[in-house]
């Protein structure tokens, strides 16, 4: 059976282990220990969620937790897929306003809870909720024309914007810390002061392209590193390209159509 397969946290995650029979009733569910690390992580990051201090959050001892959780990295796990909220129904939503806002979310659920972002992975979906995530683009993306392996793409691809675009926002500005252990102040606060130093150092005979744009003041003016402009206009562009998906869909549909018609 494909159950069997599972490791040992998803099937506790799908509530697929057999429930004892003897013995006193859990203090404790994975609802419970879960919600709990999840608000340590939220207050104090990855850094103070261990079994020891997720143990105290809900008054047990660290070694009463394995009897639910087999380590600190199935935790993460069950933090990771708990963390999400429900989706929005995509019902009475034009395909692509609901992908729109389905990736909006999902992109300030990590800019909420930043403490995702170590441990998210590509990997594909096994948990419940996100596979929950999965299940509503699907069905936004139903009678588009598209393909079941072309709605995965689409949702695989959205989903990954989002988590990336979070990272951008998230470490925007950070990159440069690795000089404070030199003791150099780089003075690079924005994209700005970004544009600013860039200027300083290309050589427009190697660089004439870049240098040309930052001279024309690409970068002028921008008083952060990033801003909601930046992620409208990528998630535009990934729409406009599934839009063209489904219109190709759809007149390869009438082309195919009228083809056997008319014989």
């Amino acid at each position: 059976m494909a159950e069997d397969r599972l490791p040992p946290v998803l099937r506790r995650l799908w509530g697929h282990e057999p429930v004892p029979r003897r013995g006193p009733r859990p203090r404790l569910d994975l609802a419970t220990i879960t919600a709990a690390a999840i608000e340590i992580a939220d207050a104090e990051g990855l850094a103070g969620v261990s079994m020891n201090s997720v143990a105290g959050r809900v008054g047990v001892a660290a070694t009463a937790l394995y009897r639910y959780i087999g380590s600190k990295d199935d935790l993460l796990v069950l933090m990771a897929d708990a963390v999400a909220p429900d989706p929005p129904d995509p019902s009475g939503r034009p395909w692509r306003d609901y992908l729109a806002l389905w990736t909006r979310i999902q992109r300030d659920i990590v800019l909420r809870h930043t403490w995702v972002l170590p441990i998210a992975n590509f990997a594909p979906p096994l948990g419940p909720r996100r596979l929950l995530w999965l299940d509503r683009a699907f069905a936004a993306l139903d009678g588009t024309g598209l393909d079941d392996g072309e709605k995965i793409n689409v949702a695989s691809t959205l989903a990954g914007y989002a988590l990336t675009d979070a990272a951008i926002v998230h470490t925007a500005g950070t990159g440069l810390q690795e000089y404070a252990g030199s003791g150099l102040d780089s003075g690079i606060d924005s994209a700005a002061d970004y544009g600013e130093l860039l200027a300083e150092v290309l050589d427009p005979a190697t660089y004439p392209a870049l240098s040309a744009a930052v001279r024309a003041g690409v970068f002028r003016g921008a008083e952060s590193w990033v801003d909601d402009a930046d992620f409208r206009f990528g998630l535009d562009l990934l729409l406009d390209g599934v839009e063209q998906l489904v219109a190709r869909r759809a007149a390869d549909g009438r082309t195919s159509g009228g083809h056997v018609a008319g014989e």
